[in-house]
């Protein structure tokens, strides 16, 4: 069973709040036991404080009692792998490399599966299956060509993206950008704000954040970077700003995520090229370009400074090249301005 971060497993998180309940005021005046008046008189609580606490409290309980019905419901079986499909609300991106993943099947292969995937009744087509979590344990019996051990629970779309959201915040291995993509894509599919937020553990601000970013980038370009694992929000969130302040930042950036060279590095380096590629070209002041012969030894230099344009070449060079110059150079303003539209 998945375990919450801090080591305590759902059902022992349940047994902690029973605990809680019993030890509560209202517990003890229900078992006939009268609580001890206090040492000294306790200040005022306005009643909307009140109502409040007792929401929250009956909501603890509300949803103690559901998870525990979810696991309770559930039954561990095993599954031809064919019949399955992944999350309707996908939460990865591709890895890298596949070297944690091949040693993931020679476990398996070796010792067997230890731990069950999570899965849930297809809502749509009868007999088949949906990954609530464990896609990698899937994707392995699929490859080894072997049944899957999974529980079967009965979900809906809220409850299923809240415990795949759950099991990932245990395991803590989401990049921030998979869990920003995660967060549009579950509100993309109708999934209500406060259930996103429950299925992440964020609040408000960093939802909007997920929110600004994920429609600053389009998707197929968040995928060519990857997932990025060392890149956290405040990069995404400048990456972001800086292409939707840029309408040719966006241009850019495919132009450079479309070359092989840069499509085969780590994603972490990826991105750095992306980013990169979102800073406009500083404006040179002065630039220089060397002169060279066809045989690539070099007679001169082209300097282009403002509005000045200099050539300067070697002393045995220099009369022929003004001669030429001069020549060339009513044939060369035509076509400039040939280029520039004007007659």
């Amino acid at each position: 069973m998945a375990k919450r971060p801090g080591g305590k497993s759902i059902l022992a998180s349940f047994g902690s709040f029973t605990q809680a309940e019993s030890n509560h005021p209202d517990a003890a005046a229900s078992e006939g036991q009268k609580s001890p008046p206090p040492a000294q008189p306790l200040a005022r609580v306005g009643a909307g404080v009140i109502g409040a606490t007792q929401r929250s409290l009956s909501e603890l309980r509300e949803e103690r009692d559901n998870l525990r019905a979810l696991v309770e419901a559930g039954g561990s079986s095993e599954l031809d792998p064919k019949l399955i499909d992944p999350s309707p609300f996908p939460d990865r991106l591709p890895d890298d490399n596949d070297a944690d993943f091949d040693a993931l099947k020679k476990i398996i292969l070796e010792e067997g599966q230890k731990v069950p995937i999570q899965v849930r009744r297809h809502p749509v087509v009868e007999g088949r299956y949906q990954v609530v979590y464990g896609h990698r344990r899937w994707r392995a019996a699929s490859d080894l060509g072997i049944k899957v051990k999974a529980t079967v629970l009965a979900l809906s779309d809220r409850e299923l993206v809240v415990a795949q959201g759950i099991e990932n915040a245990a395991r803590q291995d989401l990049s921030w950008i998979e869990r920003a993509l995660f967060a549009s894509r579950m509100e993309i599919a109708g999934i209500k704000a406060r259930d996103i937020r429950a299925a992440l553990s964020i609040d408000d601000p960093e939802l909007a954040r997920f929110r600004s970013v994920c429609r600053a980038l389009p998707e197929d370009l968040i995928e060519a970077i990857g997932r990025a694992p060392r890149v956290g929000r405040p990069r995404w969130v400048s990456f972001a700003t800086a292409i939707g302040e840029d309408g040719a930042a966006l241009t850019r950036v495919r132009k450079t995520l479309s070359d092989d060279k840069v499509l085969g590095l780590p994603s972490d380096d990826r991105f750095k090229r992306a980013l990169a590629a979102v800073k406009k070209p500083a404006d040179r002041s002065r630039s220089d370009i060397e002169i060279k012969s066809p045989g690539g030894k070099v007679v001169g230099k082209a300097t282009f400074s403002g509005r000045d344009v200099k050539f300067s070449v070697t002393a045995e060079q220099a009369p022929a090249f003004r001669a030429f110059v001069e020549e060339e150079l009513p044939a060369l303003l035509e076509r400039f301005f040939a280029r520039e539209g004007e007659g």
